[in-house]
């Protein structure tokens, strides 16, 4: 079991806890502009169905699980991104937003994830503020921090292992 719990909220954090919930990423709520920036070497185009495969791989290569029913939901609804670096897909995104989730195995992919952008749905979105480089990266280009929250997990949790961005439901 997962949960996102603001960070400045002493006796929620208190509360899970004592619940037996672990801290498992500080993170940043960030809102702003949509920024119209293109990484280089990076395309993003509307995710198909055809892309379900190659995209619950790379999920599981990062999370060590996929998410398939939320990203074939976000492609239904026309929501859903793929980075591709060459000829192949490096990333995708559900939705730049509070109940979005995007992964990348680098993070110039979520830079061109968040940079293609047409808005930031919702309340912003989540980002490991332990991701430094992505981090400082949206600060320079005008996104500002709203709140800070906490991921936290109650049983089995897999450290990332890649660039992500967490959904407000994970």
């Amino acid at each position: 079991m997962r949960l996102v719990q603001a960070a400045f909220h002493n006796r929620a954090l208190s509360l899970y806890i004592k619940l037996e919930f672990n801290v498992q990423e500080p993170l940043a709520n960030l809102q702003g502009s949509p920024l119209a920036i293109a990484i280089l070497g990076h395309t993003v185009r509307p995710a198909a169905a055809a892309d379900l495969v190659v995209c619950n791989r790379l999920c599981q290569r990062v999370h060590g699980f996929d998410r398939r029913h939320a990203l074939q939901h976000a492609i239904q609804q026309g929501t859903a991104t793929v980075v591709e670096n060459g000829d192949r897909i490096t990333g995708y995104a559900t939705l730049i937003g509070f109940f979005g989730h995007a992964v990348g195995e680098s993070n110039a992919d979520l830079k061109a994830l968040i940079g293609a952008a047409r808005t930031f749905e919702g309340a912003g979105f989540l980002l490991p503020t332990r991701n430094g480089e992505l981090f400082r990266w949206c600060l320079q280009h005008g996104l500002r921090v709203v709140q800070p929250l906490t991921l936290m997990s109650l049983g089995l949790y897999n450290q990332p292992q890649g660039a992500f961005l967490p959904s407000i439901i994970f």
